[in-house]
């Protein structure tokens, strides 16, 4: 996983610039459990920055060095406010924390990149021992009815079109995946095309592979470990979680 990070680090901040549909309903989610909170897989702190400047104390892991470092640029100038977020290199499995945690994140898809099911069960009693008891961990994951309604055409499809911050040069962002529904596994190339300022086309492939999770599944797996569901939502709006919804949003407490 963090081998793609440090691939596309560079285009990360500038790719999701207009990502910010899921931030109100952290914000929420913070005035209710409060703080200190944890940002798993955390990145350039899209999310926690977000939390930091509303004045949570927030802490933010991730596997990726290069994604980290670009968060710290980022963190240096928010004045005041950077003392609210501390990045963290490493695996969430084995962060450790001085005291628990009221609100654990694992934000848009997070925890689609634990593939293997040992994995996800070890990620998920970590996440136990973390949380506060009065706490709650939030997964944020696409409605997997959905995506396996889809018919696969292997095209490669235009994504977005955005100007990388530091050369303010044209990127071109395609992808081109394929579905494995036995496995439950999305394999996906991403394809940056930048032009540069001479005109050339340099191009970066990121290899991905995420794996699906139904909610039934997911029920189980914590139950497995110790959580129970608390709440289950279709999309930030808290909209019902039925079909058709976008996402699949679930809120566990012990």
């Amino acid at each position: 996983m963090s081998d793609f990070y440090d691939t596309i680090a560079r285009y990360y901040d500038a790719e999701n610039y207009e990502t910010t549909d899921d931030l109100p309903f952290y914000s929420e989610l913070a005035a209710i459990y409060g703080e200190p909170i944890l940002d798993v897989g955390c990145g350039t702190g899209r999310v926690m920055l977000h939390l930091a400047q509303e004045g949570y104390q927030t802490v933010g892991v991730d596997t990726s060095e290069y994604m980290v470092e670009r968060g710290r640029r980022k963190l240096a100038s928010l004045g005041e406010d950077a003392r609210n977020a501390t990045f963290v290199v490493g695996d969430i499995v084995d962060h450790q924390a001085a005291q628990p945690y009221n609100l654990i994140l694992l934000p848009y898809h997070l925890f689609m990149h634990f593939r293997e099911q040992d994995q996800q069960i070890a990620v998920l009693k970590k996440l136990h021992d973390l949380l506060d008891d009065d706490g709650v961990v939030v997964f944020d994951l696409p409605n997997t009815g959905e995506a396996f309604a889809t018919q696969d055409d292997d095209a490669v499809r235009l994504d977005r079109i955005f100007i990388d911050f530091e050369t303010g040069n044209i990127v071109m962002q395609q992808s081109v995946s394929h579905l494995d529904r036995v496995t439950q596994e999305l394999h996906i190339t991403w394809i940056y095309d930048e032009i540069t300022s001479d005109g050339r086309l340099k191009r970066t492939l990121a290899p991905l592979t995420l794996r699906y999770i139904f909610f039934s599944e997911l029920q189980l797996l914590l139950k497995l470990t110790g959580f129970s569901v608390v709440e289950t939502y279709g999309d930030y709006d808290h909209s019902p979680f039925m079909d058709g919804a976008p996402r699949m949003l679930v809120l566990a407490e012990k």
